[in-house]
This record gives C-alpha cells, structure tokens and sequence, in this order.
C-alpha cells in the first residue's frame, strides 16, 4: 500500500504531461469539422447520348487518392475529406456519378495503379511529360507552387543551383524528378517512397533538401526543418487526371468543372485554404520550455522504474534472507543429530578427505574436528600408518565400486587393538551424482566389557 501512496505524485505528473502534449495536436482535421457552405441548388449537368451511355454502364469510378494535407486526407473517423473530395462531391451531384477513394501510400504506388488499371483517376497529380504518356489532364481549377525545405540554420534556399553537389531527396516519381535530372545534373537525387521519408532524410542529414508543395508544406511543425523559397517559375496547377482510355469520363469531368459555380468553388478554397501560414519555428524559451516537459517525463519514469526495481530486488532479499535461515536451522538440527548419537560417524569426500564428524568422533581419536577438517586417513596421527593406508584404500575402492560395507573387525587404534563393527555407505546428492562416503563405527568389545559389569 506504501508503494502505491509514494507513486501517486508521479502518476499525476505523467498524466499532466499527457494531457499537455495531446492539446498540441491539431492540423487539417480540425478543418474538417468546419461544414462545408451548402452548396445552390443547380440542374444536372448537361450531357450528350454517350457520355450519359458511358455513367449508365459505368456509375463507380475508382479515384487512386493519397493522403495530402488540406486537399485529401482521413478524418479520425477513417473518412475521406479536404478540398478535393468535396469538389468530387459536388461534381457527383451534378453527373450522379459515385467517386470511390482507393487509398495508395506514395507516389510511385499511385500511379503504378492507375497504369494497371486498378484506379481510373485521380486527384493530386501534378502534371509532366512521363505522367501525360499514359494520362489526361482535366481543366484546371486552382494551383499552388513548390518551395524548397531545407535543414534549420543553414542558409535558406532560394534557386535550384544551390543545390549542386548536394543531395536532393525526392518521393519516387515526383513531377519534378525528370526536369532536374535534365536540367540540373549536378544535383544528386534520392529517391524514397513518401514526403515523410524525405523530411526524415533532411532531418538527419542525409539530405540536403527536398521540395514539397507549398500548401500542405506548412501544416507539419517546424522541428529540424525550414521552408525555403518558391521555385521560380514552377507553378503547378490543380488537374484531375484520368487514364487515357477514359476519354467520356475526362469529356465529363471537363464539363463539370466548366459549370462549376465560381462563388462555391471560392467558398470551397476558402474554407481550406484560409488562414494557412507559415508555422514560424519555436523560440529558444519554447524549445527550452518543451526541453523541459520531456525531461521531467523521463526523470518521473525512471523514478516509476527504479521503485519497481527496488521493490523486486527486496523482495528477492527477503526471499533469500528467509531461504538461509531455513538452511541454518536445517545445518543445527543436523548437527545436533550427529552430535547426539554416541557413536562415531564421520563423512568423507571422494578424494578422501574428512568433511565432517560428531562429538564421539572426535572422543575416540582423541583429537578436535578443526584438526583433521580437509585431511585424509594417512595425513592425521589417530590411526597408525599401516591401519590408516589400509582404510584409504578401502574408502577409495568403496568410492569406485559404491558398494556399502558392514564388517566386524579387529582394528589397531593408536592406542591399542579395539574390535569393532564398522560400516560405511555411499552418499548421493539430489542431482544423484556420487558425492563421498557416510561411516562409523561400534566399539564392540567396550560394549561387552559394559555389558559384563552390569550383569556382575
């Protein structure tokens, strides 16, 4: 219950700093939630025999769409919006045509779909030679420019030929690759399959630059990178493209735009376009400020962290500390068992070596366990040599055989001949390996010498 009293301030802040950086988020989808100006009530558009032909055997028409800030993007809700959709709606209430999005993820995808046939047009294309081999290019109906984006704290750039000898990253396919490698081939180009991945190539340095429409370009925060100038020249305006097999659904398209209403069309831009300005970049307070709610995150989760941590390796302590209580007051019983039977028992390793021994052990040989601790039969002065090389060699070869021995015997002690009833058995340990030899032995001529006493 402690644990959880101390960590009720840290909760609090990581929550608080949730809280913080979810408000930050907004862009094109608060737009969205702006409704659209209704729309007047015209008559349908005008077709000939065959175009109106064409939408009877052909109602659904499938648009290849990538997401692209302000002019065609998902909603939290996962639904198509922006400019260009609701151009497409409106343009779908004059033919009765029904516009189905097919979502691609860069350019390249795109038109790969569009040449395969999987899309018959789409939205966000601008228009160049390689595109106009396999597409048609509608009206136009608005338009915006290209501008540079570079690193933050260089030079902003302004023309093509600073770029010379630098890396230019580009989406694959982009409507101005094959311009620059003619025109320019000084400048390396870097192909990647989307906008975000070219920003990244910039951010990290990878890249030079990149160019990016100048509409959407000012939606994504500043961070690493900033906006340069237009491209001198390089107005690109909006199309529809549609494949060049597609001429009655271009011809309708056509006319549609012709007799779109110029006060809704402007009513349709503004409510996308207005109000769109270049981000300026965080102030050094800001970036400080920002710095800051970062740092005090990663102090709070470390924090988190290292309590839980703690708490584990006390636990396991205890658990420890518990654990070799237990094995102590196993070792004390133990001891006190052995120490209990009057008779001696010793246990010797499988080099021969003296581990352990009780009380009468110790009587017998006359000696203190602390002495022979370690020590082999033939390295101690209880047994005569003879009588010591004899049992060595009797506990080495009961090592080998493990077989258990229970012999009566005449042994001579260093204090004279004793019979006596001598055992000894192999000890295994709980993996079930050999792990030395448990003996002892009966003084039986002592217990008959007691014996007659007490029957004199």
């Amino acid at each position: 219950m402690l644990f959880f009293i101390r960590c009720k301030p840290a909760l609090s802040w990581v929550i608080g700093l949730a809280l913080m950086y979810s408000a930050q988020w907004s862009g094109a989808a608060q737009l969205a939630a702006i409704e659209t100006p209704p729309f007047e009530p015209d008559e349908r558009l005008v077709l000939d025999a065959q175009e109106l032909k064409w939408i009877k055997e052909n109602p659904r028409v499938i648009v290849a769409s990538m997401q692209f800030p302000l002019y065609l993007f998902k909603n939290e809700l996962g639904q198509w919006n922006g400019l260009n959709h609701d151009i497409l709606q409106r343009i779908a209430q004059m033919t009765g045509l029904e516009f189905v999005h097919r979502e691609s993820f860069s350019p390249d995808q795109l038109l790969a779909m569009l040449e395969n046939g999987e899309a018959d047009m789409t939205t966000t294309l601008a228009m160049n030679d390689e595109r106009r081999n396999f597409l048609s290019f509608s009206h136009a109906f608005g338009g915006s420019g290209w501008v540079f984006v570079g690193r933050d704290g260089e030079s902003a750039l302004h023309s093509m030929e600073q770029l010379e000898g630098k890396i230019l990253a580009l989406p694959a396919r982009h409507a101005l690759e094959a311009e620059i490698r003619r025109d320019y081939p000084a400048i390396e180009l870097r192909t990647v399959k989307t906008y975000g991945e070219a920003r990244a190539l910039v951010e990290s340095r990878e890249a030079y630059a990149t160019i990016e429409n100048e509409t959407g370009v000012h939606l994504y925060p500043a961070g690493q990178l900033q906006v340069g100038r237009n491209l001198e020249g390089k107005w690109e305006p909006d199309y529809l493209a549609v494949r060049q097999d597609l001429t009655p659904l271009l011809a309708i398209l056509n006319k549609a735009l012709e007799a779109f209403p110029a006060n809704e069309m402007r009513a349709l831009r503004s409510k996308w376009m207005a109000g769109i300005t270049p981000s300026q970049a965080p102030s050094f307070w800001s970036r400080v400020s920002q710095w800051g709610y970062w740092c005090v995150t990663v102090v709070v989760m470390f924090g988190l962290l290292s309590l839980l941590w703690n708490r584990r390796l006390q636990i396991q302590i205890d658990q420890r500390l518990k654990a070799e209580a237990v094995l102590k007051d196993q070792l004390m019983l133990q001891r006190a068992l052995m120490d209990a039977i009057p008779d001696p028992i010793f246990i010797r390793d499988l080099e021969g070596r003296l581990v352990m021994c009780n009380k009468s052990y110790e009587e017998q040989l006359a000696t203190r366990f602390e002495k022979l601790r370690g020590t082999r039969l033939t390295d101690s002065a209880p047994f005569p040599a003879d009588t010591a090389e004899l049992l060595h060699g009797e506990v080495m070869e009961q090592l080998r055989t493990g077989q258990p021995r229970f012999v009566d015997r005449q042994l001579m002690f260093s204090n004279g001949l004793r019979e006596i009833y001598h055992w000894s058995v192999p000890f295994y340990g709980a993996d079930g390996q050999l792990r030395g030899i448990l003996g002892g032995w009966i003084d039986v001529g002592r217990r008959w010498s007691r014996s007659e006493k007490l029957l004199a």
